[in-house]
């Protein structure tokens, strides 16, 4: 494992968080008899921002206005929910608090708030009319502050799973995971709520972390790229009911084409720590924010390399940090810890 990467017993400072971005502010609402939960990301003074979709089946809100070609240049918070498409109702509860916080886009009688949006489908784990929605919002954003963020089964990550590919009974739990880098003086840190119907990939080793086991009730891991490759048939899969979902983050000045293309690239890390990924079962997508808090730049391909990985360690932190999960119905998702005995080597 190259020097570069924090174990996965490593302490929060090793991996860095979000809220070490100047100007941008984190919290977490979490459901825990969902499970599900949102997690939202504040700038009080306004980010730069632009998404990339690269999943097949994306539940987004407010995602248009990001595009360059659009009038709208700042927002002001991204929320990342649980519970599919209900789960965009919790963007109203943290427009409803950044309203009252008197944050927007002054349009001269009020200040509209701007808060783009992204669900991830965790209907499939505990009880399925259980969703965030506009009071959680509004609590995440109570919660929100420049407190390392908790990562694992917490906020919008609280319903998660991985290692679908071969039915839910083979899966893992998911998570939401968080981690930073400084390079000359500029920060760019993600976080990433990982709900992926692939596997979750170690990018130094090429070992599987975490995602389909061989059976439902071993802790073995199958590794879903090579089964695939061997001929083995994957379930039917329900469309949609997967999504990788977060949001890269930087202190440096950006335009709003370089914070769309700062998404874009923000994708490869998702690609180095996830397989298969971006698949018609996903809704892959990724914000990025500008916050221009620092006058350093250290240009933009330095600042994808760093999107890049910040991205990929997150997604591992995600599910290394997520805890064990079993239900009345008879659904075990085991974590990392409970399965690296049994062919996991990192």
């Amino acid at each position: 494992m190259p020097d570069s990467w924090p174990s996965w017993q490593a302490d929060a400072d090793r991996w860095g968080c979000i809220t070490q971005v100047m100007g941008i502010e984190a919290g977490h609402c979490t459901q825990p008899h969902g499970p599900t939960g949102c997690t939202v990301l504040i700038a009080r003074d306004g980010a730069v921002a632009g998404v990339d979709v690269r999943g097949a089946a994306p539940g987004t809100r407010e995602t248009d206005l990001l595009s360059p070609a659009n009038l709208v240049e700042r927002v002001h918070a991204i929320a990342l929910c649980g519970g599919s498409a209900w789960g965009l109702d919790a963007a109203s509860g943290v427009m409803q608090w950044l309203d009252e916080q008197r944050i927007g886009l002054d349009v001269g009688v009020a200040r509209v708030p701007i808060v783009p949006a992204a669900v991830l489908f965790d209907l499939l784990v505990g009880d399925p009319g259980i969703r965030p929605g506009a009071r959680q919002g509004y609590t995440a954003c109570q919660q929100a502050g420049k407190t390392p963020l908790t990562c694992g089964s917490v906020g919008a990550g609280s319903g998660a799973s991985v290692g679908k590919v071969f039915g839910m009974p083979c899966a893992m739990r998911g998570g939401i995971g968080s981690a930073s880098l400084t390079v000359q003086g500029v920060t760019v840190a993600a976080v990433i709520a990982c709900n992926a119907l692939g596997d979750v990939i170690h990018p130094g080793t090429g070992s599987v972390v975490a995602g389909a086991r061989t059976s439902p009730t071993g802790h073995v891991l199958r590794n879903t790229h090579q089964a695939l490759l061997r001929g083995e048939s994957p379930v039917a899969i329900l469309q949609g009911s997967n999504t990788t979902i977060g949001a890269v983050a930087t202190d440096a000045v950006l335009s709003k084409s370089q914070a769309q293309r700062l998404a874009t690239v923000a994708h490869d890390g998702l690609a180095r720590s996830i397989s298969p990924v971006h698949t018609m079962s996903d809704g892959d997508t990724l914000f990025a924010l500008a916050t221009g808090k620092v006058a350093q730049h250290p240009g933009m391909l330095t600042l994808s390399a760093m999107a890049t990985e910040v991205v990929a360690r997150a997604t591992v932190r995600a599910v290394w940090s997520a805890t064990a999960y079993q239900d009345d119905a008879g659904l075990y998702l085991p974590a990392v810890t409970d399965v690296r005995c049994g062919g996991n080597r990192f």
